[in-house]
């Protein structure tokens, strides 16, 4: 297991225009540090305002996003990787592997040219997620879903787990997880089908989305659902035209083997929902 070497004592500085009189600026926790984004950081400055690090793991924003949703972000990253927030990374070995990918995660405010910051990432990062300000929900389920349990779960799957253990989790057809989201699907679909076989629970209609982004979906749903994010008052009839397995029991007598593979402690998945609020009772 490796040690947080990182004291995330967050600081936040807003840098766009007049970088000097944000230095004085500091909000966080014990644990979490976010720092103003360098100006000699010349390649990404001009769209970047804060920065913070979980783990090894960058987190980009742009000058809009509130601090208290940043904080919020950096937390549930944390809470995710340090399910049991005792200052260790649960999984080393999918850990290593976002690392090596160089996996970062944008923040972003809502009106702001998204493709531009996209277009310059920080220097040597390349694989991100984006996540827009307006999505953050400080409380899951009030007034919305917390899109940030989500996202950042995205980054941990597709660029982590499908990595670390491929013949498991990789996003391509057979793998152990591929082979379940085929049965949850109804049958094995290359391209999104006009229409899922009555049988299916899980149906994902965007054209956009190829086989290998179905699972990266398929296990967002079905990890958040095991963890109890998806059984709010009102949920299932929001996302019951793509997903109908909204809690752990349904997906436990419903979806078996990946039941069994998510709880597998092999693996170490998270038992606990992410509340955002990291290493604070």
């Amino acid at each position: 297991m490796k040690k947080l070497n990182i004291l995330f004592l967050f600081t936040i500085l807003s840098c766009q225009d007049n970088y000097e009189n944000c230095l004085d600026l500091e909000y966080g926790t014990e644990y979490i540090k976010i720092t103003g984004v360098s100006k000699f950081e010349s390649n990404y400055f001009k769209y970047f305002c804060k920065t913070t690090e979980v783990f090894g793991i960058k987190i980009y924003a742009t000058e809009g996003v509130k601090n208290e949703k940043l904080l919020h972000a950096a937390s549930i990253m944390a809470e995710y990787l340090d399910n049991d927030e005792d200052g260790l990374v649960d999984n080393q070995k999918v850990l290593d592997k976002l690392i090596d990918k160089k996996v970062w995660l944008l923040v972003i405010e809502e009106g702001l040219d998204f493709d531009d910051a996209a277009r310059n990432p920080p220097a040597n990062y390349h694989h991100f997620q984006d996540l827009y300000n307006e999505e953050i929900a400080l409380i899951n389920g009030s007034p919305r879903f917390d899109a940030t349990l989500e996202e950042i779960l995205h980054i941990i799957t597709q660029h982590g787990y499908a990595e670390a253990y491929p013949d498991k989790f990789s996003e391509r057809k057979d793998s152990k997880i591929a082979n379940a989201m085929d049965i949850a699907r109804g049958g094995y679909f290359k391209n999104v089908p006009d229409e899922y076989p009555s049988s299916a629970w899980y149906f994902y209609y965007d054209s956009t989305c190829d086989y290998a982004c179905q699972i990266t979906e398929y296990m967002y749903w079905t990890i958040t659902s095991i963890l109890g994010a998806q059984e709010y008052p009102g949920r299932l009839d929001e996302i019951k035209n793509e997903w109908r397995l909204n809690t752990k029991d349904k997906v436990e007598n419903t979806d078996i083997a990946t039941y069994e593979l998510l709880t597998n402690p092999e693996y170490k998945f998270p038992t606990n929902l992410p509340n955002g609020k990291y290493r604070i009772p």
